[in-house]
């Protein structure tokens, strides 16, 4: 090639370049949608939403680069939750993250196509989100928050902190089907503990203030909330009045102990979140929900409020306390 030619052809190259590195990049924004059951303000799930965020852009995906994130934050409305989830369809994502058991079915209800990872679901199966636990078959897989046999550790983690305990309220979210098989794990354990369990149903602040109130009228009483959007939604409320009625209370989930509650056992909500940025980037780069087995929980936490122990007079016997992964002072 002569020199006159050379830089003829430099030059020409060099005007579509900028045109060939536009059209590129708009073929790599990738489009992710977030539902969420809680309110924007909520400090929770905005750190579980954080966590997930950070965990993306560890793998390269960089938010205004090469993806895109659009989130509705939902509340807990069931009208609210199926408005967002269509209109997070319609803007085409390549992939959905759902916060929690109640988003995933609103969604399912507006596509059967976009992949839909989810999290904090308790039983996938049983709902019918996924064929399998290790082939799902459809458009949704994810992580499941903990499975039912952990209900009955809650009724034993409350008799080895309150042991006087003979009543447990054990407040759930009935329109929720898993609600009722963690009721029946609690029920069996009960009798060979010697105490007497019940369903309290949860559904706003009037019923849930009136039942717990009434429950404390009679001794030896303890609480334990059940899994569901409902109850994170309350939690403050839950939190304080078990304090305020000294209601021995166990949660499934750290961020109730931190604001004062007694002690919880379950899985780290931060942690799921973050590897469902795993799946979600695996889905990005072709991978299909259906081939993404549903993953289990592989790890549990105990965490105790020392505060909140001593100030309902108790007493943690040693040995929980030395296996407690966190100890709140």
């Amino acid at each position: 090639m002569q020199r006159r030619e050379f830089i003829t052809f430099l030059g020409s190259a060099a005007a579509t370049w900028p045109l060939a590195a536009r059209a590129q990049q708009a073929e790599q924004m990738r489009r992710v949608g977030i539902l969420l059951p809680v309110a924007a303000d909520d400090a929770v799930f905005q750190t579980r939403v954080g966590a997930f965020q950070q965990e993306l852009a560890l793998m390269g995906w960089n938010i205004g680069r090469n993806i895109r994130i659009e989130t509705r934050w939902a509340t807990t409305n069931s009208a609210e939750l199926r408005r967002h989830a269509a209109e997070l369809v319609a803007f085409a994502p390549d992939v959905i993250l759902a916060g929690g058991t109640s988003t995933v079915v609103p969604l399912l209800q507006a596509t059967r196509t976009v992949p839909i990872v989810f999290t904090r679901v308790v039983d996938p199966v049983g709902a019918g989100y996924v064929d399998s636990l290790a082939r799902p078959g459809g458009n949704a897989t994810g992580f499941m928050n903990f499975e039912f046999t952990i209900s009955g550790k809650w009724l034993e983690l409350l008799k080895q902190i309150a042991p006087a305990v003979t009543r447990v309220a054990v407040l759930r979210d009935a329109t929720q089907g898993f609600a009722t098989s963690q009721f029946a794990v609690i029920q069996a354990l009960a009798p060979s503990l010697r105490v007497e369990v019940n369903p309290v149903n949860i559904r706003d602040v009037n019923e849930i203030e009136r039942d717990v109130a009434a429950y404390a009228r009679t001794p030896n009483g303890g609480l334990i909330l059940t899994a569901s959007a409902l109850a994170v939604v309350h939690r403050n409320l839950i939190v304080t009045l078990a304090a305020q009625h000294k209601l021995p209370a166990i949660y499934w989930e750290r961020f109730f102990v931190a604001a004062g509650g007694l002690a919880s056992y379950g899985t780290d909500a931060v942690d799921e979140f973050r590897r469902a940025a795993s799946y979600v980037d695996r889905i990005l780069k072709g991978e299909k929900p259906g081939d993404l087995p549903v993953q289990a929980p592989t790890k549990y936490e105990t965490v105790i409020n020392l505060k909140t122990v001593k100030a309902l007079g108790l007493t943690v016997p040693p040995s929980l306390l030395a296996s407690a992964h966190e100890v709140i002072e």
